[in-house]
C-alpha cells in the first residue's frame, strides 16, 4: 500500500493545482491523506480548510483539521485508517465477484467473520509505504516542533506493525524561489536518520503544494532516487481469495 501524507496549513500559491496533483496520485494507486494544521486566523483557516478537504477527496484519502497538540495522534490514526480502507475496497471487489455483493453485512455470519479476519490480518501484515510531505512555508514555522514529534511517533507506530513498513520524508519548497521539494529521508524502516531531518526544514515564503506532490509521485514511480521497483496494484501485494 502506498500513501502520501501531506502536513500543511493549506493555501498553496505556486504552480499547478494540488487537487489536480492529488487526482494524478490516485490514478497511480497512491492515496493522498492531508492533515491541516491551522492557526486562529478565521479567513486563512476557511481557505485552508477548503483546499485541504479538496486535496484529500481528489486523492482518495482522508483529511483532518487539528491543533498542534493533536497532530501526532491524528497522523497515526489516519495512516492506519487508510490502510484498512484500502484493504476494505479490495476485499469488496472480491466479494462482488464471489458472492455478488460488496456489503459485508449482507454475508452469512460465518462468511462475514472470515472476511473481517482477512481484513484485520492484511491490515497488520501488508507492506506499507508512507511518503510524508511537509509544508515548510513561512506560515508553518510555529508548528515545526509538533511536526517533528508527529514524524517520530508515526515511525514508532509503523514499527509496531508485523508487516514491512517504510517511510520517506520530504519538505517543500526546496528553495527560496519556491522550487518543488526536497527528499530529506529516503525509504527507511528505522529511526536512525531522524535527527538529520528537522534542521533541513528552513521555513520559506511560498507554498508549491501541487508541484511538490508531483515530485513525490515521481519518487514513488522510481522506487526512490535512482532505484527501480515493481509496480504495485491496489496497494496490496500478493494474491488472496476471500
Amino acid at each position: 500500500m502506498r500513501q502520501i501524507l501531506l502536513i500543511t496549513d493549506g493555501c498553496s500559491n505556486v504552480g499547478m493545482s494540488p487537487v489536480v496533483a492529488a487526482a494524478h496520485a490516485r490514478s497511480e494507486g497512491i492515496t493522498v491523506n492531508v492533515v491541516g494544521v491551522l492557526d486562529n486566523n478565521e479567513e486563512a483557516s476557511m481557505a485552508g480548510r477548503e483546499e485541504i478537504a479538496d486535496i484529500a477527496r481528489a486523492g482518495g484519502g482522508l483529511s483532518r483539521i487539528v491543533h498542534e497538540r493533536q497532530l501526532s495522534q491524528t497522523v497515526q490514526l489516519m495512516t492506519r485508517k487508510t490502510v484498512v480502507t484500502t484493504i476494505q475496497q479490495a476485499v469488496n471487489r472480491e466479494l462482488k465477484q464471489v458472492f455478488g455483493t460488496d456489503a459485508i453485512e449482507e454475508l452469512p455470519p460465518e462468511k462475514r467473520g472470515q472476511v473481517v479476519r482477512v481484513i484485520d490480518d492484511l491490515g497488520e501484515t501488508s507492506d506499507l509505504k508512507v511518503a510524508l510531505l511537509i509544508d515548510a512555508s513561512a506560515s508553518m514555522k510555529p508548528k515545526l516542533a509538533a511536526v517533528e514529534e508527529a514524524i517520530r511517533d508515526l515511525m514508532l507506530s509503523l514499527q509496531a506493525r508485523s508487516g514491512r513498513s517504510e517511510i520517506a520524508v520530504f519538505h517543500f519548497p526546496h528553495s527560496s524561489s519556491g522550487d518543488d521539494c526536497m527528499c530529506d529521508l529516503d525509504w527507511t524502516d528505522n529511526l536512525t536518520g531522524m535527527r538529520s531531518i528537522i534542521p533541513k526544514l528552513q521555513m520559506r515564503g511560498t507554498t508549491p503544494t501541487g508541484p511538490a506532490l508531483m515530485q513525490v509521485i515521481d519518487f514513488y514511480g522510481k522506487g526512490g532516487y535512482g532505484r527501480t521497483t515493481r509496480r504495485e496494484t491496489d496497494g496490496i501485494s500478493g494474491d488472496y481469495v476471500v
